[in-house]
């Protein structure tokens, strides 16, 4: 597995792993701007089905984790800070779970290692809907997505970032392999709870608006990362660092810097 990638800076490295639909595009003004700013070595990867990183019919934690241990293999990393939003905070939980000794920080954005609720299931229906193969312009797409969706123009904007051209330049497609994600959608939304706690330092950020985290399932956080902290930040929903850039990047290069 050859994950594709990006890199800035210099220093101890950090890699930055994409939530469902995404790609290492929603992170490059993040780890331009940490990596100007601080003394790291910033990679930001785009996880398997998404982005330019192989597609493949099969997608759970277990695999999207031996995809980044191949990734620590690959450039001789023997250890390095992990932050991943979402899905990629899933899969950098399991893998610091699985491979405690190669993670120095851990910062998990706006996600728990507990089975998430369906929070994308009307997301998927509207992408379906969207026949883009055969659509000329991109706001015919947009036009599906606004039907199924409604008013979140956040969301939408976000999807419609996964849009491109074929390698013909006559077509559209999604940046992210659909039927897969679809048909693994369970396991995407699964719990990463096995493995013994790791007992490293742990950041997790909830956007104030956002009900990923809890006071339902921090339990849980607590029982498989009893060295963590929950820093909340105003006004941010899901997508927090999307939303408030400055603040993520504040509080991130506090936790990093201790």
């Amino acid at each position: 597995m050859n994950l594709n990638y990006k890199e800035f800076g210099s220093g101890f490295p950090i890699i930055i792993l994409h939530g469902l639909l995404g790609s290492l595009d929603n992170w490059q003004t993040i780890a331009r701007r940490m990596s100007e700013s601080s003394p790291f070595k910033i990679y930001i990867v785009d996880q398997r089905n998404h982005g330019k990183s192989p597609h493949t019919d099969e997608m759970n934690y277990d695999l999207m984790s031996n995809d980044l241990l191949e990734f620590f293999k690959q450039h001789h990393i023997t250890k390095a800070h992990l932050i991943g939003h979402s899905m990629g905070g899933k899969t950098a939980m399991n893998f610091a779970l699985s491979h405690p000794a190669l993670v120095a920080k851990l910062i998990v954005v706006d996600i728990t290692p507990t089975q998430a609720e369906d929070h994308h299931t009307y997301i998927f229906e509207a992408l379906n809907a969207a026949d883009v193969s055969h659509a000329t312009r991109r706001e015919e797409v947009q036009h599906v997505l606004e039907q199924k969706i409604g008013n979140d123009k956040t969301t939408i904007q976000f999807l419609m970032k996964g849009l491109q051209r074929d390698a013909s330049d006559k077509h559209f497609e999604w940046k992210f392999n659909l039927l897969a994600l679809w048909k693994h959608y369970v396991d995407i939304i699964d719990d990463v709870t096995s493995g013994r706690p790791f007992t490293g330092r742990v950041l997790f950020i909830k956007g104030a608006e956002s009900d990923y985290i809890n006071a339902g399932n921090y339990p849980d956080i607590a029982e498989l990362f009893p060295d963590n902290e929950l820093v909340e930040i105003a006004g941010a929903g899901h997508w927090v660092q999307a939303e408030k850039p400055d603040e993520f990047i504040r509080v991130t290069e506090k936790f990093l810097a201790e």
